[in-house]
């Protein structure tokens, strides 16, 4: 998983003329998701994400102070393009994961995001919706993660068996 991870005074994701979700303060995160991620990628993103001290403290301080710490919205918004290879000048996407196994890692990241923070303050566009995403950056401070950066990790595998969803740990 790769998450772009943007500071914001304020962000909203729109389809249409409808307003889906909006936040304040806080951060504007782009999700994509390949072909080999599973729920130890979920885990360990949605813990680096409520860890990263990409805020001032009282005195001004910066990197001082996660977006938990501060108690501020996260806006997630599923993004396949981020796993692309370029083939001459035209963008490949063969790298991100398809449709409905895509959607299931996305919605156990938000669902644990929601878990270990307030999902009142965990918001997200529409998954595979063509959006607009309206970004007010702050500093600007973008920082990426990428999962990948975990090493020797255990993978999870995602299957889905009719109306029942299988997560197994495989070694990578």
């Amino acid at each position: 998983m790769k998450m772009i991870v943007q500071r914001v005074t304020a962000a909203k994701v729109t389809v249409g003329d409808e307003v889906i979700s909006s936040i304040g303060r806080g951060l504007c995160v782009l999700i994509g998701i390949t072909h080999t991620d599973g729920g130890k990628d979920v885990e360990y993103l949605s813990r680096k994400l409520l860890a990263l001290r990409l805020f001032e403290d009282e005195n001004g301080k910066r990197w001082q102070k996660s977006v938990k710490d501060e108690k501020l919205e996260i806006l997630c918004i599923s993004q396949f393009t981020l796993y692309h290879r370029l083939k001459g000048n035209k963008p490949d996407f063969h790298m991100a994961m398809q449709g409905e196994q895509a959607q299931i890692l996305y919605q156990s990241f938000l669902k644990r995001l929601a878990n270990e923070y307030d999902q009142v303050k965990v918001k997200d566009g529409v998954f595979g919706a063509y959006m607009q995403v309206h970004i007010q950056n702050d500093g600007p401070v973008t920082v990426e993660l990428d999962s990948q950066q975990l090493d020797n990790k255990t993978k999870s595998k995602v299957e889905v068996n009719q109306d029942e969803i299988v997560i197994e740990n495989v070694e990578k």
